[in-house]
């Protein structure tokens, strides 16, 4: 059998972003708390996804950038969504600005959380760059994601699409 590239480029990226998520889930964690969610956006859903991007972008003041990322993700064949669920690690750190676990102000996040969450980023993103794939961090992403719910236990999400092109389409992009 003869494979074209092109004919399977985009399944060979949705079984990379697969991989993305496995590498998400399997990052270290703080105390072994596995709070991180995971989930993988593919065809019309990120289509969707740009929509929701787009509206929020179109009400912010800083619209330009909202709206070029939800141009932006058009160009992947795979979004990866990484999240954390809000739990105190109780292991008084300050991090947070609150000296015990127990001082911290309602509504402000754990810092371990968002650390797990950017362990779990840097691992999908490792797996990516092992698999010559394109991928950009994007905290818009995320944020369009949890406006719309998708991950409603998570206080926050990254969204990093994926892609496999001759040049990367999620850099050098222009405001317009």
């Amino acid at each position: 059998m003869i494979y074209n590239e092109r004919d399977i480029r985009r399944q060979l990226v949705v079984e990379g972003a697969k991989r993305m998520i496995t590498a998400a889930r399997t990052a270290p964690k703080a105390k072994g708390c596995d709070i991180i969610e995971v989930m993988l956006v593919t065809d019309d859903d990120i289509i969707t996804l740009s929509n929701g991007l787009r509206e929020i972008g179109l009400q912010r003041s800083e619209r330009n950038g909202l709206v070029r990322d939800a141009e932006n993700i058009l160009s992947a064949d795979a979004v990866v969504l990484i999240g954390s669920r809000e739990l105190a690690m109780g292991l008084n750190c300050a991090y947070c600005g609150a000296v015990t676990c127990d001082e911290r102000p309602e509504g402000v996040p754990c810092a371990m959380n968002t650390i797990d969450v950017g362990i779990a980023v840097g691992s999908a993103c490792a797996t990516a760059a092992d698999l010559r794939l394109d991928t950009r961090v994007m905290y818009s992403v995320g944020y369009a994601a949890h406006k719309m719910g998708w991950m409603p236990d998570c206080k926050y999400i990254i969204g990093i699409p994926v892609s496999a092109s001759s040049k990367n389409p999620f850099f050098d992009r222009s405001r317009k």
